[in-house]
């Protein structure tokens, strides 16, 4: 089993075509996928309760006659969390006191309500308030995510949700214990054992159980995907997700096997992930391709790894490390490592990214779990115009104002005129009506 990612180098005259191709991968579901989501969400919605037990007994395997039966309790997350060995404990509680650090910083400084008083006196402001309660799925399936609840409803606590709803598949009702303790943890007020499309049309819909949420966060695989797309505007989504990425600028002076592992790190996802080097370095990124030989016969995942490289992985050779930021902003990735001795120098340069990591030391993997700084990262270039997850998406903000009699003088004056150049003379009068003399209506016989 030979690991071969593309080579490419930005001299030749073939690069964008073939870099172009490398980059391409489609957002659309299966038309079948997108027509069997459609007929669960409807499903669910008109029968609530009983639909999801049904979906939970044929998907997962998971038989239960009431929802009673599918609800986590707070003694259970509780007893999951006291039932791990204590490193495990300590490495939960390390990584959700880094998280919340961060979240509580970035509410104080973008999260808070502001005003103030003009020249005539009115007020003009912000009231920034949290969402009253959110859902967030939990992949469950073929692996578990305990840092997944921790990056959902860690800021959603911070931000001051008042109901984090938690829905997690658990598979012939096997469940997760570090996934289970994350949500003790992480303050999660509610947990379902239930999955799929199914799951996100109760958080959208609400059942007879089930409350509806105002917006729905965390991965998933294609069919939450579709079903999170289908229930935009029902309620708020964080993004749809597609494959994991990462791509690594070098200068060549970090160990090759770092590297190699840090491609690994995102190739073991799925075969549809992305990592991609790009390097001025032609003889580093030989030693790069020498450490993945030689690196992944032992991964576990080495399958999965060999394929995401085969199919979409890249080593690419640029001319200069300028030219590798200005690649990298076209690619706009998930995750970016600048694994290089000055990586301050270059940081600068780079516009579109999920997340930045800078230096040799600082893997991306070390983002996903407990540097702090949320892992929910926009992919598929949707870096260009998105930002990772964080207190801003579980708050909402309302206009404040109130205009002064002085201010309405002046202000009622404007809106007049462009009310009536709009043809709205209810709007024009409103505000003439707070006029101290006013005039009478344009166009009156």
């Amino acid at each position: 089993m030979i690991a071969s990612p593309v080579r490419l180098a930005t001299t030749s005259t073939d690069f964008e075509a073939e870099f172009t191709a490398r980059l391409h991968w489609s957002a659309q579901a299966d038309a079948e996928i997108e027509d069997r989501v459609a007929d669960i969400l409807a499903d669910v919605e008109l029968r609530g309760d009983m639909a999801l037990l049904e979906y939970t007994a044929r998907f997962d395997a998971l038989h239960a006659l009431t929802m009673t039966e599918l609800e986590l309790t707070q003694a259970e997350l509780k007893a999951a969390f006291d039932a791990l060995p204590i490193v495990q404990r300590e490495a939960l509680l390390a990584a959700a006191r880094r998280v919340r650090s961060y979240h509580e910083a970035q509410l104080q400084a973008s999260g808070q309500s502001w005003s103030y008083r003009d020249e005539d006196g009115s007020l003009l402001g912000q009231k920034v308030t949290a969402l009253d309660r959110v859902g967030i799925y939990v992949p469950g399936g073929k692996a578990a995510y305990p840092s997944s609840v921790l990056m959902n409803a860690i800021p959603a606590h911070v931000a001051g949700v008042a109901e984090i709803i938690m829905v997690v598949p658990t598979p012939h009702g096997e469940k997760n214990a570090l996934v289970l303790a994350a949500a003790y943890v992480a303050g999660v007020n509610r947990a379902f054992t239930v999955g799929g499309a199914q799951a996100v049309a109760a958080l959208a819909y609400g059942t007879q159980t089930i409350a509806k949420v105002d917006k729905i966060t965390g991965p998933g695989n294609a069919y939450v995907a579709a079903a999170k797309r289908r229930v935009f505007g029902t309620v708020g989504i964080d993004m749809i997700a597609g494959p994991s990425e990462i791509l690594v600028l070098a200068d060549g002076s970090t160990s090759p096997d770092w590297v190699a592992m840090d491609l690994f790190s995102q190739a073991e996802h799925d075969e549809l992930a992305q990592s991609i080097l790009l390097c001025p370095d032609g003889a580093y990124i030989e030693q790069v391709q020498l450490s993945i030989n030689r690196l992944l016969p032992a991964m576990p995942r080495r399958a999965i790894i060999t394929r995401s490289l085969n199919d979409r992985g890249a080593l690419i050779l640029t001319r200069s490390m300028e030219e590798a930021c200005q690649i990298s902003n076209r690619v706009a990735p998930e995750h970016l490592e600048v694994s290089s001795l000055e990586p301050h120098r270059w940081e600068p340069l780079l516009k579109h990214a999920g997340a930045i990591f800078l230096g040799a030391y600082t893997s991306e993997s070390l983002g996903d779990y407990c540097a702090g700084p949320n892992h929910v990262l926009p992919t598929s270039g949707t870096a260009r115009f998105s930002s990772p997850l964080g207190v801003y998406d579980f708050q909402k903000r309302s206009s404040l104002i109130e205009v002064s009699q002085a201010g309405a003088q002046t202000l009622g004056l404007v809106a007049a005129e462009l009310a009536y150049g709009e043809g709205l003379q209810a709007h024009a009068r409103a505000a003439e009506f707070r006029l101290n003399q006013v005039p009478p209506m344009r166009g009156a016989k």
